[in-house]
């Protein structure tokens, strides 16, 4: 008996187009318009370019599936250089770490989902190709000031979105409020966000005006967020010139000091997925030239406006 060919491999994926996605080169195929549509509010569109490309996917839409949400929550699981990841019971895609390969299938509903593909689908297929693309994924926000990064890093409720949208009140652009992407430019380090909503917290709206009336939406595990797109427009970007490991305290307070080399590359490494030889070997230089940056502890409290004005002073006299 022939084996069903769920993910449609040999079905017709005539719309293509490229992306700049985190510093790497993509093209996506499909057969539904809606894909490249979230892809273009996710990524940075390009013209047909002449190098190779980093990574490539399929993804097919069948029209016939009628899967509605709400949707249930994503799982990923890796075997060797294949990583699967589910989003439903017809919706998943498969990566092959190997050749930079993705396939996947996908309701014509979940298709259509917008937000979905830029809060969920793109950026857990993001953080599963990093490693073996040769890129660093930090659990950080990022802010950036005449092309120059402040990357703030820290665990859940650090406080990252919420001083990423105090910064940039305070006159700098937004990249990322969650996961920043490091890549090697020839020879130079960028920082990298894409298109996915900032985030905030129920309980920030007190620090926002314009906030405390809305109403937030409800996503995965029953959390009340606000999704907001940042203002002034993003930038795709940076040069990162500090980073600032986030450690929140009751009352007010703001004490910034430097930490050792050693110890930052232990915070950094703790965040990172393991990878293959290859993909190590690819991220070491990376990780070096992310520690040859000023490196410092927040330790902070208060309203995120006054420390933001503070961090901002600070960053722009080290930076100069």
């Amino acid at each position: 008996m022939r084996p069903s060919d769920f993910l449609h491999t040999e079905a017709q994926t005539n719309l293509c187009e490229h992306f700049m996605a985190a510093g790497a080169l993509c093209r996506i195929s499909t057969n539904h318009e809606s894909v490249l549509q979230a892809a273009r509010a996710t990524f940075f569109p390009v013209e047909a370019p002449g190098a190779a490309m980093d990574f490539s996917i399929r993804f097919w839409v069948d029209d016939a599936d009628c899967s509605q949400p709400p949707w249930p929550k994503p799982y990923v699981r890796g075997l060797g250089h294949l990583v699967f990841a589910g989003f439903e019971a017809r919706s998943s895609f498969l990566v092959d770490l190997r050749t930079q390969r993705v396939i996947g299938r996908f309701s014509a509903a979940m298709a259509a989902d917008r937000t979905y593909w830029r809060t969920i689908i793109f950026p857990i297929l993001l953080s599963v190709l990093a490693g073996s693309l040769g890129l660093i994924e930090l659990h950080s926000a990022c802010v950036a000031k005449n092309n120059r990064g402040l990357i703030l890093l820290g665990p859940s409720r650090a406080g990252k979105s919420t001083l990423a949208m105090a910064l940039t009140a305070a006159g700098f652009c937004f990249l990322t409020d969650d996961r920043t992407f490091c890549s090697d430019a020839r020879g130079k380090l960028l920082a990298w966000g894409f298109g996915r909503p900032l985030k905030l917290r129920r309980e920030a709206a007190f620090w926002f005006e314009g906030l405390c009336d809305r109403r937030p939406m409800v996503v995965q595990d029953g959390e009340s967020v606000f999704h907001l797109e940042p203002q002034p427009e993003r930038v795709w970007n940076c040069e990162p010139k500090l980073l600032v490991f986030l450690e929140r305290h009751d009352g007010c307070a703001f004490h910034l000091s430097l930490i050792k080399t050693r110890e930052a590359k232990s915070r950094i490494e703790t965040d990172l997925l393991p990878e293959t030889p290859q993909g190590t070997r690819k991220q070491s230089g990376l990780l070096s030239a992310l520690l040859s940056l000023d490196c410092c502890i927040l330790r902070y409290g208060g309203s995120p406006h006054v420390i933001a004005e503070r961090l901002a002073e600070s960053f722009l006299k080290r930076s100069d």
